[in-house]
């Protein structure tokens, strides 16, 4: 508008107008323009790992591995139910109507008509019902499959039985077999719901890698049940000591062994006896710990006893005393298991001598010497012959024939004084 132009009440309020339409524009821009903001990193910290970084990469990696089994196992049962259910079915012109309805604004979209929904859920669970009622057959067909798997698995069980008899391995073998006859039962029962074989193998890998790495543990104590069952390092009825854990074995499954404990040192029963109290253990131990048989081939063990006498005893004749009463005590029993070892060691070239009676050895001490009786008794009753042996040693040593050769040991302090103590006890005359 030029300056001599007459002002009007509208011309003013138009400037106006367009002065603070421009003002609003310009802060409307200054909101919008981003500020930009300074790390906050110290000078010391400039460079270096924070504190707990690693500890934060670990809980990290951890996440991530858990959940690549996640999606692992989720991609397997997926695609096991796409097998099973089939994939869905494309409805005729689905595409286009829903095309249709993202082209359209909100304005033009229609209102649904209520009897319109219940008519299309109707016939949805109508379909459903068809689609069950054309799967029922297969679902018959692998019930029945199942079933004869289970008869197949029986009859299997009770033929190999028969057959194998009392061979050490019969329970392993039959286990296995009646796992072979199930997984293909499985596998078959899948392959007719699915309708593909080809799908159902690579579906079972899928399930198989996932389970592979979500099921370590019970994989490791199948594995160590294979192991024990095929390689036979102890039975049922063996005394072990497997890790912490000594006992006689009571049961084996496929994941856990339970033994009933024994005792020995920091429990109440501090000698190889029963105490009571069943343990389980998981078989994975078969492949992580050393494994003490001490029943398996030779049901026998080497125990000692030991008798400490002085040092001015006849340890000769002590030692004849000892072993004279050992094999009083132990009778001709020690014979036959003594033979029986040396023919172990014989049949792995172990060749070198083994006493069939008892035998006493003798070692010096700081202060008296111990005779040390070893002998070969029932491994469950080493404590019996024990006692009945120290009991009869402390009667053959109470004879009045031995007090003046064998000196029985005990704590004692001698004390030898110098110069002559009689000048001193003399009265003057």
């Amino acid at each position: 508008m030029p300056p001599d132009a007459p002002t009007t009440p509208a011309a003013t309020r138009r400037t106006r107008g367009a002065k603070e339409f421009a003002r609003r524009r310009s802060s409307a821009r200054a909101r919008a323009r981003p500020t930009p903001r300074r790390a906050q990193v110290g000078p010391g910290l400039r460079g270096r790992p924070r504190p707990g970084a690693r500890a934060y990469r670990e809980s990290a990696q951890h996440r991530l591995k858990r959940f690549r089994q996640g999606s692992a196992l989720a991609v397997a049962l997926t695609a096991l139910l796409l097998l099973v259910w089939g994939a869905p079915l494309d409805v005729p012109g689905q595409a286009a109507a829903q095309t249709a309805a993202l082209e359209q604004s909100p304005q033009e979209q229609p209102v649904p008509d209520p009897g319109a929904a219940v008519d299309e859920a109707t016939g949805t669970i109508r379909e459903l019902a068809y689609s069950f009622y054309a799967f029922l057959p297969r679902l018959l067909l692998v019930l029945l499959l199942l079933g004869i798997a289970a008869l197949v698995a029986k009859l299997s069980r009770a033929l190999l039985e028969r057959v194998l008899g009392a061979w050490e391995r019969a329970a392993a073998v039959t286990a296995v077999t009646r796992l072979v006859v199930f997984l293909v039962a499985v596998v078959a029962s899948i392959s007719i719901l699915a309708g593909d074989v080809r799908a159902v193998v690579g579906s079972v890998g899928l399930l198989g890698l996932a389970a592979s790495w979500a099921l370590q543990t019970p994989i490791e104590s199948f594995t160590g049940w294979l192991l024990n069952s095929f390689r036979g390092y102890y039975r049922v009825g063996d005394r072990i000591a497997v890790g912490d854990v000594f006992g006689d074995v009571y049961r084996i499954d496929i994941l856990t062994t339970t033994v009933w404990e024994a005792g020995g040192p920091g429990k109440p029963v501090t000698a190889a006896q029963s105490t009571g109290a069943l343990i389980t253990f998981p078989n994975w131990e078969v492949l992580r710990s050393n494994i003490v048989n001490y029943s398996r081939d030779f049901p026998y063990v080497w125990d000692e006893v030991t008798v400490g006498v002085a040092n001015e005893s006849d340890l000769g004749y002590c030692a004849e005393v000892l072993e004279a009463t050992a094999r009083r005590v132990l009778g001709g029993q020690m014979e036959e298991p003594a033979q029986r070892y040396e023919q172990l060691l014989k049949s792995e070239r172990l060749t070198f001598g083994v006493d069939e009676v008892p035998r006493v050895y003798l070692s010096t001490t700081e202060s008296w010497t111990d005779c040390t009786i070893r002998y070969l008794v029932p491994v469950r009753s080493r404590r019996r012959w024990s006692s009945e042996l120290i009991l009869e040693i402390s009667r053959e040593l109470a004879k009045p024939e031995h007090q003046n050769r064998i000196q029985s040991v005990y704590p004692r302090r001698e004390v030898f004084l110098r110069g002559d103590l009689s000048s001193s006890n003399t009265s003057p005359e």
